[in-house]
C-alpha cells in the first residue's frame, strides 16, 4: 500500500460512514503514520508502507470510521499555536475558545506573579496557552474531573509550562484565594440538546457538555461565588453558548459584576462574556 492508495481507501470508507471532511481526515491519518505533509499523502506513490505502518494506519481508519473524533484518534489537537494531548477524558478545544485567551491577554496585569484561575480547565488549553504567552503569571488549573485534571497535568509537562492543578468543583477548589483574572469555558449545552448532538460530539465527556436544563447551571454558581475570589478590578472571562450571552450578563449584574463587553466569534455569534469586579 502506498500513501496515495491508503488515503483513497480511508477517504472512501469515511464517505460511506457519512463523515464530514472525509478527504481531510484520511490525509491527516496517513500524515500521522508516515510523517508526511497531508497534501503529499494524497499523491505519494513512490513509497510503500511497511506491514507495521499499514496495520497502524488501518487501525486508525477503523476508529475514525466508528465516528470517534479525529482529535482523539490522533491523540492531539492544535490550540493557540500549541499542540495539546486530548483523549476521551476531555472536551476537544474549539477554535472559538481561542477568543478567551485573546481577550485574557488584553486584561492580564503586567506585574509578575499575577494570579490566574482557569475553571473547568479540561485539557488545560486556556490556562496553559495564556501561561505560555505570559510566563510571569501564576496559572491555576481547576476541574471537577480527576481524569480531566490528569490530562491537564500531562499537557503542562509536555509543554514545559509551570501550572498548579487543583481538583474540585469551581471555586470550592480554591478556598480563600483571590485572583487577578478568572477564565472559564464551562458546560453550557442544555440537557435536552445533549441527546441530539453530532455523533462525534456525543463521544466527548457529558460532564463537560451538559449545562443543566437551560445550560446556565455553571454560570449561576460561578457568578455567585466569583466576587469572593476576585481582586478589585479583576476580570472574569467566560465562553457562552449560542443565545446565552444576555442571560449570563444579567446574572453577572445580579452579583455586582460589571459586564465590560460581549465578544462575537468568527460566525458573529456572541461567544465571550467579559465581566469586571468594581
Amino acid at each position: 500500500m502506498t500513501p496515495a492508495q491508503g488515503y483513497r481507501l480511508a477517504r472512501d470508507r469515511f464517505e460511506r460512514s457519512g463523515i464530514p471532511d472525509a478527504s481531510w481526515d484520511a490525509a491527516a491519518l496517513m500524515s500521522a503514520v508516515m510523517n508526511l505533509p497531508p497534501l503529499e499523502c494524497r499523491i505519494e506513490t513512490g513509497t510503500v508502507l511497511s506491514p507495521q505502518e499499514e496495520a497502524c494506519f488501518l487501525a486508525l481508519v477503523e476508529r475514525r470510521a466508528q465516528r470517534e473524533p479525529l482529535q482523539y484518534v490522533l491523540g492531539t489537537t492544535e490550540f493557540c499555536g500549541l499542540t495539546f494531548h486530548v483523549d476521551a477524558r476531555v472536551l476537544i478545544p474549539r477554535p472559538e475558545t481561542e477568543l478567551v485567551v485573546t481577550e485574557a491577554l488584553k486584561r492580564l496585569p503586567d506585574s509578575p506573579g499575577a494570579q490566574v484561575l482557569d475553571l473547568c480547565c479540561g485539557s488545560g488549553c486556556i490556562g496553559l496557552a495564556l501561561a505560555k504567552a505570559r510566563p510571569n503569571c501564576h496559572v491555576t488549573l481547576s476541574d471537577l474531573s480527576p481524569d480531566a485534571l490528569a490530562v491537564a497535568e500531562k499537557n503542562a509537562q509536555n509543554l514545559n509550562i509551570p501550572a498548579e492543578c487543583v481538583l474540585g468543583s469551581l471555586f470550592d477548589s480554591v478556598p480563600g484565594r483571590m485572583f487577578d483574572l478568572v477564565l472559564s469555558n464551562p458546560p453550557y449545552i442544555p440537557s435536552r440538546d445533549c441527546e441530539t448532538l453530532q455523533e462525534e460530539v456525543m463521544r466527548e465527556p457529558l460532564l463537560a457538555l451538559d449545562g443543566g436544563m437551560d445550560g446556565l447551571d455553571c454560570y449561576r454558581r460561578i457568578l455567585a461565588d466569583a466576587p469572593g475570589h476576585m481582586k478589585p478590578g479583576a476580570s472574569l472571562i467566560m465562553e457562552v453558548g449560542e443565545g446565552e450571552s444576555e442571560a449570563v450578563s444579567g446574572l453577572a449584574g445580579v452579583h455586582g459584576l460589571l459586564t465590560e463587553c460581549i465578544v462575537p466569534d468568527f460566525r458573529e455569534i456572541p461567544r465571550v462574556v467579559i465581566c469586571r469586579m468594581p
